[in-house]
C-alpha cells in the first residue's frame, strides 16, 4: 500500500492528511463480524490541506460541500470482510471524489442548427411511418 493517496498527476494527499477510523461492520460475515473492525472510515480536512492550490479548495467546497462536515470530507468502506481491503476501497473513493471535485468546469456547449440532410431524412422516416400505420387501418371492405 502506498504511504500516500495519488487522486492525480498533480495532486497527491499526503498520508499525514488523512485520518482513519476503524469500527465493526454491519451485516452478516460469520462468527468474525462482531470481533473484527474492519469498517473505515477515511477523513481528509479539505480547508486545511496544504496540498491544494486556492483555486481547487475553491471547487472542491462548491462541488462538495454537501458532503462535507466543517469542511472535513469523509468516506466510509465497509464492503469487504478485510480491514486492508475497505482501507484501499475508501482511498480509491475519495481519490475518485476529489479527481471529479477538482476537474475544470466543461465548456459550454455551443448551439448549433440541424443540417439540411439530417432535417430531410427526420421528415422522411415520419412520412414512411406515417404510411405504414396508415396501411395497417385499412380495411379490405372499404
Amino acid at each position: 500500500m502506498s504511504a500516500d493517496v495519488v487522486v492525480g498527476p498533480t495532486l497527491v494527499i499526503p498520508r499525514a492528511e488523512l485520518s482513519t477510523r476503524f469500527s465493526r461492520s454491519s451485516g452478516p460475515g460469520g462468527q468474525g463480524v462482531n470481533t473484527t473492525d474492519s469498517r473505515v472510515e477515511l477523513s481528509w480536512d479539505v480547508v486545511a490541506s496544504a496540498v491544494l492550490t486556492d483555486t481547487q479548495r475553491e471547487r472542491l467546497l462548491e462541488r462538495l460541500g454537501p458532503r462535507l462536515v466543517a469542511g472535513v470530507l469523509t468516506v466510509v468502506a465497509s464492503e469487504h470482510r478485510e480491514q486492508l481491503r475497505n482501507r484501499a476501497a475508501a482511498e480509491r473513493r475519495l481519490a475518485a471524489l476529489v479527481a471529479d471535485g477538482i476537474a475544470p468546469p466543461a465548456r459550454p456547449r455551443r448551439a448549433t442548427r440541424p443540417t439540411k440532410g439530417s432535417t430531410e431524412r427526420r421528415l422522411a422516416a415520419k412520412r414512411h411511418r406515417s404510411d405504414t400505420k396508415r396501411l395497417r387501418s385499412a380495411r379490405p371492405g372499404d
